[in-house]
């Protein structure tokens, strides 16, 4: 068995010619500790996640920091120490996370309604969530993990199958990663909430006349994923930056100026149109052109994928048991379980409207299964630590509370219906990314897929129960509203506004017919409109950086005077960036943690580190130290 992954590992081959890192012997990891474990991580990720989430609105995949905590608790406790088995701790611990960045985006919104949200009534949507997205992402695991291997570069999979095999020994692998962790983890370390005493975002925002913003996190993490995907994504997904910023943003506050002194924001009273900011512009309208490129690329990507998913069913459906006999898998039987799940759900909190829960489930269904493609396909493109969760339950969101103000259910008990409605969807989308992110790297590794679906489903479950009952024993302080209320619930503050907005009729609908103009434009133009979409969704900060990074690899690639030498500075690039990946994921999560604990945090940066210059000289040391540690090695690139 090599003791690195194979250049394979990237593309270069089609799936099913690929030579997984584990390509002989057992291909089960799967033992008693490892369950313990793995449920031990999941409960651990699910909390901190939750509370972390509902604090501050920050959250971290648990991917990466599962692998290396996983594989120090299987070194101490396991028998068996494969890095099967340390594989599927991983997977456990990020479907304990993803459970958590799905539910608090929107359960915690039924308190801020006026309404209360019981145990059983949480629990039940969001298992029901849980298995449906577990169930769709099973059924286009073919396309996505193996039909599209090397095209969909999964940038997050590939660190952690990196982290995994650099845990079973020395090399070059190994060092490389030490190196980008070590340097990812002191800058996380000074601009984050450990220390927070140096600014690292570049920052410039025109206010007058032509208003425009251009920023850059100089995250460690982010520039990394950058590396990993390469040019061509991070170039097309900074291009919707550039739409959003600098074209529609813009062409949004030239207009408003004509608006009347006493109209006001649709979601925010307290400011005046004609006196938008350009974070009043990007919050309040631009973002919502973002969420309708996403709702009509996500409907046009599962439009496409009709064929996959048919063909999928009669394949999942005629599998052969171990036995020989023809038999329902695992995934099939998780997707028809929650298909009934999600009928006893629906009745329960549709309090006795019979058409609205039909019809409710049926819309979870449909919506969630689009967006359960979408998730997939964009975690193969960014990742689950940027997935835009949000703006596809924004979307989903817009569809089905429309549909109830059409049907006249707009008391108080059908808000939260709606919402009940909406944890379905958001639990399914979050699962579905970490789902897949955990499939690819089994495999990377060569794991079993089945085996994953298992110890996933087990995980998700605990987180189910973990998060649902947080919010039930926090919702006294998750209610409570003022100046500085305990818990800020950013993403369900937002999720309360839209409901609250499109029944009220107050909703920017054109923002979001013209993003869904916009997809359906890229679409005949034959333009990736999901990576679009995502870049005019994200934060520039975010997609400038991952261009950076993308920049880098394409400087090393420049420099490098042969095929061999390019190849080989590439792979120990990729291993220093998934360093810097798991160095900011890692220590980002452990800051977060003590942050919100109260053992750190209250520091800002002040005087010259608080300017862009301080985020200009992060910035050169990031990318100088990755481009000299990756030229200086002459023994391995001559």
């Amino acid at each position: 068995m090599q003791k690195k992954l194979s250049k394979d590992a990237y593309g270069g081959v089609h799936g099913k010619d690929y030579v997984p890192y584990v390509s002989s012997g057992s291909k089960t990891g799967g033992s008693l500790a490892i369950m313990v474990i793995g449920l031990l991580l999941a409960a651990l990720f699910a909390a901190s996640t939750a509370y972390s989430g509902m604090k501050s609105g920050l959250t971290v995949a648990a991917g990466i920091p599962g692998s290396i905590i996983g594989s120090g608790l299987i070194a101490a406790f396991a028998k068996q120490k494969s890095i099967l088995g340390k594989n599927l701790v991983q997977g456990m611990a990020s479907g304990g996370e993803s459970i958590a960045s799905g539910i608090i985006y929107v359960l915690p919104a039924i308190l801020l309604i006026g309404s209360d949200v019981g145990f059983i009534e949480g629990a039940l949507v969001s298992i029901g969530g849980v298995f449906f997205g577990i169930g769709i992402a099973s059924l286009v695991h073919k396309n996505l993990i193996e039909e599209e291997h090397g095209n969909l570069l999964y940038p997050e999979s590939m660190a952690i199958a990196e982290t995994l095999v650099a845990s079973e020994g020395e090399g070059d692998s190994m060092k490389y990663m030490g190196m980008g962790f070590g340097i990812g983890g002191i800058i996380t370390v000074l601009t984050g909430s450990f220390l927070n005493v140096a600014n690292n975002t570049i920052r410039y925002v025109n206010e007058t006349f032509y208003k425009w913003t251009l920023e850059l996190e100089v995250n460690p993490l982010l520039l990394g994923i950058g590396f990993i995907v390469g040019m061509d994504v991070s170039l097309t997904m900074f291009a919707g930056s550039i739409l959003a910023n600098f074209a529609v943003l813009p062409l949004i506050s030239y207009f408003a100026e004509f608006a009347a002194s006493n109209h006001a924001v649709w979601n925010n009273a307290g400011v005046a149109i004609n006196e938008m900011m350009v974070s009043d512009i990007a919050g309040s309208y631009v973002k919502y052109i973002g969420a309708g490129m996403m709702l009509s690329g996500g409907l046009i990507g599962a439009i496409k994928l009709i064929p996959t998913i048919i063909s999928s069913i009669k394949e999942t459906m005629g599998t052969k048991s171990e036995g020989g006999k023809k038999g329902f898998s695992f995934a099939t039987m998780v997707l028809l379980a929650s298909i009934v799940i999600g009928f006893v759900a629906a009745f329960l909190v549709s309090n006795g409207n019979f058409v609205m829960a039909v019809l409710g489930a049926l819309l979870c269904f449909f919506l969630s299964l689009l967006f359960v493609i979408v998730a997939g396909r964009l975690t193969g493109t960014v990742g689950t630590s940027n997935l835009p969760v949000s703006g596809m339950t924004i979307a989903s969101l817009v569809i089905v509370t429309l549909v109830f103000v059409i049907m006249g259910w707009k008391d108080l008990e059908s808000n939260k219906s709606l919402l009940l409605f909406g944890t379905f969807i958001v639990t399914a989308i979050a699962v579905a990314g970490g789902y897949s992110q955990s499939q690819k790297v089994g495999f990377i590794i060569g794991g079993k897929k089945e085996e994953m679906d298992k110890y996933f489903v087990a995980a998700s479950i605990v987180g189910v129960v973990v998060v649902v009952g947080v919010i039930c024993l926090l919702s006294g302080q998750l209610s409570v509203t003022g100046t500085k209320p305990p818990f800020a619930l950013p993403q369900a503050n937002l999720i309360s506004t839209l409901t609250a907005g499109i029944m009220s009729g107050e909703l920017p609908w054109h923002m979001i017919i013209v993003g869904v103009v916009f997809g359906i434009v890229l679409f005949l133009l034959r333009l990736p409109v999901m990576t679009i979409a995502i870049g005019f969704y994200l934060p520039i900060a975010t997609t400038s950086i991952i261009l950076v990074g993308a920049i880098v690899r394409l400087f090393i690639e420049k420099v490098s005077k042969s095929e061999e030498v390019k190849d080989a500075r590439v792979a120990n690039g990729i291993s220093l960036s998934s360093g810097l990946v798991a160095g900011g994921s890692l220590i980002g999560l452990l800051g977060i943690i003590l942050q919100v604990l109260g053992v750190i945090g209250g520091a800002h940066p002040a005087g010259f580190a608080a300017t862009n210059s301080m985020g200009y000289i992060l910035l050169v040391v990031l990318v100088v130290f990755t481009i000299l540690v990756l030229l200086k090695d002459k023994k391995k690139t001559k």
